[in-house]
């Protein structure tokens, strides 16, 4: 966990309350935790603010998928986990989740996909970083002579923050596997 954690705001929502509070407990030694016992309380309590998600499926009045298609729909830039005893089924292919866990779930389950969710979140942002830095980049080379690229402070700094983002990426990608790489180009491609 990074010292940036315990700034991150996670929503568990569960119709649950026990399995809700049991989670939210979990997740307090690290995060800033908000609890909805339902759909309609979810999106309530959802704003800019949360930054995952963890989502049941199967609730009463508004369901899990409805909650995340709201999510989505809004615009809402953040991971969202479906936790659930749902199994897997070829429905989930065009759902918008970023994981999807299965009940019962343990404590470092469920605190080990929480930190990949911000590890997620953490190379997307860098990856949009890096791209818009390096089109600028591509802008400038094409339109400034070698002479005047060389001498710009500008310039210089630019390829200074190419260079420092790409080590930040590095490392990021450390902490990824190669399901998480085949979520984050998803998510590039669809931006």
């Amino acid at each position: 966990m990074t010292a940036d954690d315990a700034t991150r705001t996670v929503l568990v929502v569960d119709d649950e309350p026990d399995l809700a509070d049991l989670y939210a407990a979990w997740l307090d030694e690290g995060h800033e935790t908000r609890v909805a016992y339902g759909g309609n309380e979810a999106i309530e309590a959802f704003d800019e603010d949360i930054d995952v998600a963890l989502i049941d499926r199967l609730m009463p009045e508004m369901s899990g998928d409805e909650v995340l298609r709201h999510i989505r729909e809004t615009g809402y830039d953040c991971q969202v986990a479906m936790v659930t005893a749902v199994e897997p089924d070829f429905d989930i292919i065009e759902m918008g989740f970023d994981d999807y866990l299965v009940k019962p779930i343990l404590r470092d389950e469920l605190l080990a996909a929480v930190s990949n969710l911000f590890s997620r979140a953490d190379y997307d942002s860098q990856l949009r970083d890096l791209y818009a830095l390096v089109s600028k980049r591509a802008a400038l080379v094409t339109q400034k002579s070698e002479e005047e690229l060389s001498s710009s402070e500008e310039y210089r700094e630019l390829e200074a923050r190419i260079e420092a983002l790409q080590s930040e990426l590095d490392r990021t990608a450390t902490e990824l596997d190669s399901d998480d790489f085949e979520v984050a180009f998803r998510k590039l491609s669809e931006n």
